[in-house]
């Protein structure tokens, strides 16, 4: 249907900064798109690729201004359903975030360009009864052709499968189709081969039959277990449930550094080969899984926070394990909150969503406290073995070399002596924090960050973790010329360097970003590890998350005391749930588990509290004083951050855009300098808007923004707004 005849208005989200649609005609003697398809639009001298989101009677624009779209990019179904547009819409709109950019993070990277097209479905090869046949002969002189006929008995492959199988499959590959031995149809998913698990204790068995009661419809709910409580296995009878009904299961992780673990448990007793969903896979296996996912052939895919915006025409269940990890909320561009988009996701699809975590956070228990989740409890190990023992050792009255004392060295030795396994958790890389001159006092400080760069020894560089800027390290002082540069605190680097030195004896596996670079590196370790032999195991909070190591026994905290006195709210929550997280690392199996936490401040009230009642009353007496407080989640925040080269373009910005909050200045709070105010060479500073009632909240931003986007200053300046910030 052409222009002239269609009174259709295309309503297009294009990648711009800007929060509205734009309204364009057809394209001439083409079929209308549909909404949720990709089109091509002119604008300006650019043509940009967009989504149309609605189709409409009428626009605010007089007819003969609309333009023509160019093209359409999608032959078949629309990229995205109506589920996912409605969700992407409403995102928009919570987040205050351009809708053009967020239906563009929604795509995978390769169709966001103008020539990305959805891939064709797969073809798989598999035997013809007369292919069976030739089997049952003689092998002959065509022995590559026998060869992928024997690849094939045991059921069709796809053709990357089959080149695994049987070399020269591609050449014979049309020779053995004209004989009518071998034929190639669409690929299919193929049947999950089901494998027992262990045993259910009562408690997960309780669980378990409680959310399978509830498999049917819209429900949300918290499995609230310890470290080693077996909510993983609950997870897998859930996924089998769904598996076997022939639905779609989508299972989030909070990084990409669990999922292969992950897979592979999943593959052992789910005898399928989940889809894997993020941002560190190429660009065309993230758009096959987006296609067979959209398809329904991809029937189990686990992801990070991306793979919640994947089509899923035929969902059953989504998962999201590690449910309080603060990486499950996007920081920069388009901020959501990938736990409270789940919810929503799986409230529009109408199906359960199970959130899972030893140590969730306070907002998502203050909802199972007030029944918006419903809350479950795992309190027991499924493997009956205690919880591990804490020791508290007072540091300000013991020496200590790169960080440990003789107690916690003593302890170290006796547990590999016993042919058991040690993790020490620090959570600084480099080999120091600071680099300083012990006769004048000058310390390497990023010159454009808040912050000192940190030493790393091994590359001889200094680094500020903040921005990524390095240089090589001084011979002598730049500020007094003495040769008396030393490095002040430790890190993984300098911890590696001493345990390898005192343990020589004994294999030591170091983990942080600096030593786990590409891809495989972690599993290795992991295997490594999981062999059972003694050995050390030295990293940052990547050892915290989601690792079962049955040998360790021994779990050292080196120090965290710089949260128990950090300005930020949150700050002692996620030291709360880091220290329950790394600890519940040791004695998981057969041999008791000992936590050594290293401090300078043992008595403090907070780490007192978390020892003696353990992290649920710990979190709510928290709770209670967020309520005292009037903070999160007894009330709800959004964040108007700027940022620039200069402070003063900054405070000028943010002046005028407080002047212009439309509840007569009730509610809004700041200008405030950010926790680091100087990053990347850029001064950073924002205004809190606050109000107990979320929707009143919404509403003020919604008559607030507009007016900010019109103030002449916003130009001068980089800013965007956070709704419920985790960071400031």
């Amino acid at each position: 249907m052409n222009a002239a005849a269609s009174p259709s208005i295309f309503k297009v989200a294009l990648p711009l900064p800007l929060p509205l649609l734009f309204d364009y005609l057809a394209a001439p003697n083409a079929q209308n798109p549909l909404p949720g398809s990709r089109v091509l639009a002119p604008f300006g001298k650019r043509k940009l690729v967009g989504i149309v989101v609605r189709v409409a009677e009428h626009s605010e624009l007089p007819r003969e201004k609309l333009q023509e779209l160019a093209a359409y990019l999608d032959d078949g179904e629309p990229v995205f359903d109506r589920h996912l547009l409605d969700l992407l819409d409403w995102c928009a709109h919570y987040y205050k975030h351009p809708i053009g950019e967020v239906f563009h993070n929604a795509l995978p990277p390769a169709l966001r360009k103008v020539g990305g097209f959805v891939p064709e479905p797969l073809l798989q090869f598999c035997l013809t009864g007369e292919g069976r046949a030739r089997l049952e002969q003689p092998v002959g002189r065509a022995v590559a052709q026998y060869r992928v006929l024997e690849a094939l008995q045991n059921g069709p492959l796809v053709p990357r499968q089959l080149a695994a199988s049987a070399r020269q499959a591609s050449r014979v590959l049309p020779r053995l189709q004209e004989q009518g031995w071998v034929k190639r149809e669409p690929w299919h998913a193929p049947m999950p081969r089901f494998r027992d698990g262990p045993d259910l204790n009562n408690a997960q068995a309780a669980v378990l039959e409680e959310i399978q009661a509830q498999i049917i419809g819209f429900s949300c709910h918290l499995v609230d277990g310890i470290t080693g409580s077996g909510k993983t296995e609950i997870y897998l009878r859930l996924l089998q449930q769904v598996l076997a009904s022939g639905k779609q299961a989508l299972v989030l992780v909070p990084e990409i550094g669990l999922t292969p673990q992950l897979v592979r448990r999943f593959s052992e007793r789910l005898g399928l080969e989940p889809a894997v969903s993020h941002s560190g896979i190429a660009a065309g296996q993230r758009l096959r899984v987006w296609a067979d996912a959209g398809r329904g052939n991809a029937s189990l895919v686990i992801g990070t926070r991306s793979a919640l915006f994947l089509p899923l025409p035929n969902p059953g269940l989504i998962i999201m394990d590690e449910c309080h990890d603060s990486s499950f909320k996007q920081q920069d561009g388009f901020r959501f909150a990938a736990r409270d988009v789940a919810v929503k996701r799986a409230f529009d699809l109408d199906i359960p969503i199970v959130l899972g975590t030893a140590t969730p956070s306070l907002e998502t228990l203050h909802n199972a406290e007030t029944g918006r989740y419903r809350w479950h409890r795992l309190r027991t190990r499924a493997t009956g073995a205690a919880q591990p023992a804490w020791r508290v050792l007072d540091l300000r009255h013991r020496p200590a070399t790169a960080g440990l004392c003789r107690e916690t060295l003593e302890a170290m030795q006796s547990t590999l002596d016993r042919a058991e396994q040690v993790l020490v958790f620090l959570n600084r890389r480099g080999y120091a924090p600071v680099l300083l001159c012990h006769e004048c006092g000058w310390h390497a400080a990023c010159q454009r960050c808040d912050a000192n760069m940190t030493w790393h020894r091994g590359g001889n560089c200094l680094i500020c973790h903040h921005c990524e800027h390095r240089h090589e390290v001084p011979r002598f002082c730049p500020e007094c010329s003495a040769d008396a540069l030393q490095g002040a605190g430790e890190g993984t680097e300098q911890l590696e360097r001493m345990l390898a030195g005192r343990f020589s004896g004994f294999p030591l596996y170091r983990v942080d970003r600096d030593q786990v670079r590409r891809k495989g590196d972690l599993d290795r370790i992991v295997e490594a590890v999981r062999s059972g032999e003694p050995c050390i195991l030295v990293g940052t909070q990547m050892l915290a998350k989601g690792h079962h190591f049955p040998k360790v026994t021994l779990v050292v905290v080196v120090s965290l005391d710089q949260a128990l006195y950090s300005a930020d709210f949150r700050a002692i929550e996620r030291m709360g749930q880091l220290l329950m997280q790394v600890a519940g690392r040791a004695g998981r199996e057969q041999h008791p588990g000992e936590v050594i936490l290293q401090t300078h401040h043992p008595d403090h009230p907070v780490l007192e509290r978390l020892f003696r009642s353990g992290y649920e009353c710990f979190a709510r007496e928290l709770l209670e004083e967020r309520k005292l407080a009037g903070l999160p989640p007894f009330s709800h925040q959004a964040v108007l951050r700027a940022e620039a080269t200069d402070r003063t373009p900054v405070l000028e910005f943010l002046n005028h855009a407080a002047r212009a909050w439309p509840n007569d200045g009730k509610g809004l709070f700041g200008p405030f300098p950010a926790l680091m105010e100087k990053k990347g060479g850029r001064f950073r500073w924002y205004l809190l808007a606050q109000d107990v009632h979320r929707s009143t909240l919404q509403s003020g931003l919604d008559r607030w923004l507009p007016l900010v986007r019109g103030l002449s200053q916003s130009r001068q300046v980089r800013w965007s707004v956070d709704v419920d910030p985790l960071e400031f």
